[in-house]
């Protein structure tokens, strides 16, 4: 043996009685696997010794079996029958009825209905990509309000409904009429690109995704501010990204709404995301004192077991349910009177080559008997989000 410790030749025999050891350990992995999958009445005399000596692979296996089986049973959808589902929204329109401060939690399930997909279903982006199929990108240019965000908008008109904290990207809460006060989108809005550099921070509304250059930690639209010249930069939080910004995030505003309230509709959010944000369940309240949780969702959720209610249903059906309870008329969504159209800040000239998304365009026919489109000029100046160049420019826009 060499002074230090053991040889090339040591280490090298060393090393193939490990691997070789390994390789046993595999194999002897592989046949307790095969036999544990026959029934027991299938199993040989010799088979049964097998196990008997291998306890401990046993253990692992069943272990890993009934995670397995767990984390399928999750994934699966689950609908309760119509019946139920009636039954349950009744509760829940009391619920809604009673509440001093509801505050509604929305995510990508409320938007499926507007062919956007969502995240964890069956056919949901990650569960897509997690068994290596491709997804494909839909155009949000053509996704519209569904009837679930016009519930929701209509709630919070009729004083139901005191404030939406959102996970969604797409916008639909504010193209619904919901007041930009009432809402916290905590992931951003595609549809909003920002100035840092102005204080407090200059914002734009566009009809067109602002997020086609931008991506993880790479956040420049390519436009610049109308103001100072600083570069735009989009909204979205990415995933493993802190959002930091005041507006579309709003966290001020959803956090004071979580300490408000007494009641917490979840609408169509897996909630794997939102249960790692304390502050928007009150968990430093004793759980007496804590908001009552509703659940509208088809699959599993970590917040489950803290429900007073959990409906499987689709955000819909269950919102059309809930409406007609409470005896209330669901506002059809009409793209004349989209406020996006009204806020938003047109592009300036030698601006237009900036981007190749779809815009977002009214009908061109005339608007129904009796419906007139908001007026461009309407467009509120925001806490200073918007300059006064962008509103008279706005001013200017032609409706196409």
């Amino acid at each position: 043996m060499a002074a230090g410790g053991p040889s090339r030749s040591e280490r090298k025999a060393a090393e193939r009685v490990r691997r070789l050891r390994e390789e046993q350990q595999r194999e002897r992995l592989r046949q307790v696997s095969r036999i544990l999958r026959k029934a027991a009445a299938e199993r040989s005399a010799e088979e049964g010794r097998l196990l008997a000596e291998s306890e401990d692979l046993v253990t692992e296996l069943q272990g890993r079996s009934r995670r397995r089986e767990g984390l399928k049973r999750r994934q699966e959808e689950v609908c309760d029958d119509p019946e139920e589902l009636r039954r349950k929204v009744r509760e829940l329109a009391g619920a809604v009825r009673n509440a001093k401060y509801l505050v509604v939690y929305t995510g990508a399930g409320i938007s499926t209905a507007a062919s956007i997909p969502d995240y964890r279903g069956p056919n949901g982006v990650w569960t897509l990509l997690q068994k290596g199929r491709s997804v494909s990108a839909a155009d949000l240019s053509e996704a519209e309000p569904t009837l679930t965000h016009m519930s929701i908008a209509r709630l919070h008109e009729q004083k139901l409904v005191q404030h939406v904290v959102s996970q969604n990207c797409d916008g639909l809460h504010l193209r619904s009429g919901l007041p930009r006060t009432a809402i916290s989108e905590l992931h951003g809005n595609m549809y909003i690109e920002v100035c840092t550099a102005c204080t407090p921070n200059r914002e734009y509304v566009r009809v067109f995704d602002v997020t086609e250059r931008t991506a993880l930690h790479r956040h420049q639209t390519g436009r610049a501010c109308h103001k100072c010249g600083a570069q735009l930069r989009d909204t979205i939080v990415h995933f493993g990204e802190r959002g930091t910004l005041g507006q579309p995030l709003n966290w001020e505003a959803a956090t004071e709404a979580a300490s408000k309230a007494d009641t917490i509709l979840c609408l169509g959010s897996s909630l794997k995301v939102l249960k790692k944000y304390p502050r928007l369940w009150c968990m430093t309240k004793p759980p007496s004192r804590r908001p009552k949780l509703y659940i509208v969702n088809l699959q599993w959720t970590p917040k489950d077991d803290w429900a007073a209610l959990k409906l499987h249903g689709k955000c819909d059906d269950v919102m059309q349910l809930l409406m007609d309870e409470l005896g209330l008329e669901i506002p059809p969504y009409s793209r004349w009177q989209d406020p996006i159209f009204a806020l938003a800040t047109p592009l300036r000239a030698g601006e237009e080559g900036t981007h190749s998304r779809k815009s977002l365009c009214r009908s061109r026919e005339e608007p129904p008997p009796g419906e007139r489109a908001a007026p461009l000029s309407s467009a509120p100046v925001l806490g200073g989000w918007f300059g006064r160049g962008c509103t008279k420019r706005t001013k200017r826009k032609k409706v196409t």
